[in-house]
């Protein structure tokens, strides 16, 4: 299941426009992961594959003045639970609402989907993307030792369920 967005969505910031990520972004944003991973980014040949994969949907923040690209998100949806496998800001861009704008945007996607929960993998030590997940609603599931590799960094699973609404009629 596809669902659209269109170019430029408002997210109440002028200087930023969110809007579905396309082929011709890979490799600004294979750029940004190493930037932001390191040893740790994917590859673009791995982006490539999430973006084009069976129920993935990606979008990407911009500058509209400079074109530049300053954050990315993605969702994999296996028509019951979205997954959230990534979500990226630039250094320069972190702190100023972008990643709450994106994620905000993933989860009305998901709500749009009639997904019943949104599940994600954060480091445990990335006390910013935590303060984030818990601000809206994500609630700790448990730990996954060495999750992030090469580093060997652990992460939290979270879990945020959506409303009853999104459940469907017979549930």
């Amino acid at each position: 299941m596809t669902v659209g967005l269109s170019a430029g969505l408002s997210v109440g910031r002028p200087d930023i426009d969110i809007r579905q990520m396309t082929a011709q972004d890979i490799g600004h944003i294979a750029l940004l992961e190493r930037e932001l991973f390191g040893l740790g980014a994917w590859s673009q040949q791995v982006l490539t594959e999430e973006l084009t994969g069976w129920g993935r949907w990606y979008i990407v923040a911009q500058q509209p003045h400079t074109g530049q690209l300053v954050g990315y998100a993605g969702v994999w949806f296996d028509g019951d639970v979205v997954q959230i496998m990534t979500l990226g800001v630039a250094q320069q861009a972190q702190g100023q609402g972008l990643g709450r704008a994106m994620m905000q945007t993933l989860l009305d996607y998901s709500s749009s989907l009639k997904a019943s929960a949104v599940l994600l993998e954060v480091a445990v030590d990335n006390d910013a993307a935590l303060s984030l997940y818990r601000s809206l609603g994500f609630e700790l599931l448990g730990l996954r030792k060495r999750y992030y590799q090469p580093q060997g960094t652990d992460a939290y699973t979270m879990r945020l369920t959506l409303t009853d609404s999104a459940l469907p009629d017979n549930a």
